[in-house]
């Protein structure tokens, strides 16, 4: 049986574990789930997937990696601008220029909206638990972007530590996702 937290629980145990790794680590860690991602997914040329960008502060999940095979494999490559209260999804290329917003996040400095109707959405999280409920930073950027994005055929988390308890206070505004990768295992929800 699962034990059953809260978010803001879950959000302060997963900060702590996540920031207790080593960058070395948590580099390691994000090559096996890019591994993970390759092996469980068929990505092929010219989907739309929308990958956020590590905030390496936070021992964040290095993108990256999985930035950089995408252009090599000719997938369009979005990646989240916040805009306001909304976040959007802006269109990236090898040469795009970035900067950091207000909060210390890399963004491209284009910042027209793009594609609505994107193949997958590779998408930020603390924690998951075992039925796609996810833990974030407690700005609901991710959820109401899946509420106005409804044409999004994946959405997919990544994170460094697989689903152990259960999350209590599911908002019915929380949008599950679809999957979770991890550095060991792929979860489909």
């Amino acid at each position: 049986m699962s034990l059953s937290l809260t978010k803001k629980e879950l959000r302060t145990i997963y900060k702590e574990k996540r920031m207790a790794l080593s960058k070395d680590e948590v580099n390691f860690l994000s090559e096996k789930i890019f591994e993970q991602f390759i092996l469980q997914l068929n990505i092929v040329e010219n989907q739309k997937i929308n990958v956020f960008l590590p905030i390496t502060k936070l021992n964040e999940i290095n993108t990256w990696i999985f930035i950089d095979y995408f252009f090599d494999n000719k997938v369009r490559v979005f990646v989240p601008k916040i805009k306001g209260e909304e976040m959007i999804s802006v269109e990236i290329f090898p040469d795009s220029q970035f900067e950091d917003n207000d909060w210390g996040i890399t963004e491209p400095v284009a910042d027209c909206a793009s594609s609505e109707d994107l193949d997958c959405v590779l998408t930020p999280l603390l924690y998951c638990d075992r039925f796609g409920n996810r833990v974030g930073y407690g700005k609901g950027f991710y959820d109401r972007f899946f509420l106005s994005h409804l044409k999004i055929r994946n959405k997919i988390g990544i994170n460094l530590f697989d689903p152990k308890e259960d999350i209590i206070n599911v908002d019915p505004t929380d949008i599950p996702l679809d999957a979770l990768i991890t550095p060991a295992f792929h979860y489909q929800f």
